[in-house]
């Protein structure tokens, strides 16, 4: 427990130290950017365009998870109005049902995730190319020194986020 404690509070006195060291003036010419890079590559056109067209694709798998969902869902009231009046091989066959059901929904949700988290990748990886470029882009047009992911720092001033820029520049490149 006091590894985890000490090693944020190492890092912070290493960054302290740092700063300390390093001269007022120069602390004023670095031009630091933060970025959300999941949130600048979803709230572009092509990425909305992207989601848009993956909800169309799965959208009977979807349909089919719902109905089977719902037919649990009968079952499972059903069972619960008629347990008073059910025998026990009854309720054994409706547990039966409601396992395979069961069993059937959670298989074919995982095969729609494994569909889905494919196709993502495969767009994500044909993306890298246009996010490194928006992003190169906006280092030379803004003369960051450095953007970082917004995940790393513990806290970040809106002022620092470059996200909506990005995302700006990605747009920018289909137009």
């Amino acid at each position: 427990m006091t590894r985890t404690i000490q090693q944020p509070f190492i890092v912070g006195a290493l960054l302290a130290l740092l700063v300390s060291v390093v001269s007022q003036p120069a602390l004023g010419e670095i031009k630091i950017g933060v970025i959300n890079v999941q949130g600048a590559i979803f709230a572009s056109e092509e990425a909305k365009q992207f989601t848009a067209r993956m909800n169309e694709e799965f959208s009977d798998e979807q349909q089919a998870l719902l109905a089977l969902q719902t037919e649990g869902n009968t079952k499972i009231q059903q069972m619960q109005k008629d347990a008073d009046v059910m025998s026990e091989a009854e309720r054994r066959r409706v547990q039966q049902e409601l396992e395979s059901i069961n069993n059937d929904l959670v298989y074919q949700r995982q095969k729609l995730q494994r569909q889905v988290d494919e196709r993502q990748q495969e767009f994500l990886a044909g993306f890298d190319q246009k996010f490194q470029r928006a992003i190169e882009d906006l280092v030379r047009d803004e003369d960051f020194d450095m953007i970082i992911p917004r995940q790393t720092a513990i806290y970040v001033s809106d002022v620092y986020d470059v996200t909506r820029k990005v995302t700006e520049k990605l747009n920018s490149y289909d137009r």
